[in-house]
């Protein structure tokens, strides 16, 4: 089950221009973090296009990415399916 979005696993990386990158880690499974409506709490701060690496399933097979808002306001957050960064581990 979801942990659902925490604001205090959310952080400013860089900021310039109107564009925001931000971190996010959490226990939740990148899927589940992709849903409308799981950063609804942070409608206020995510802008359209702005960027969020995030660190997911953190709790047990780690996976990392990147996340694009795609829509913010008042009716919520939306963001476009992760695409993963290192998913491969070859030695």
């Amino acid at each position: 089950m979801a942990e659902g979005f925490k604001a205090r696993n959310l952080s400013v990386l860089a900021y310039a221009n109107g564009f925001t990158l931000w971190h996010y880690i959490t226990p939740d499974v990148a899927a589940d973090v992709d849903t409308s409506g799981y950063f609804a709490d942070a409608r206020d701060m995510l802008r359209v296009g702005d960027f969020i690496i995030a660190n997911t399933n953190r709790d047990a097979t780690m996976s990392g990415g990147l996340f694009v808002v795609a829509s913010s306001g008042a009716a919520g957050v939306d963001v476009r399916d992760m695409t993963a960064i290192g998913t491969s581990n070859t030695d």
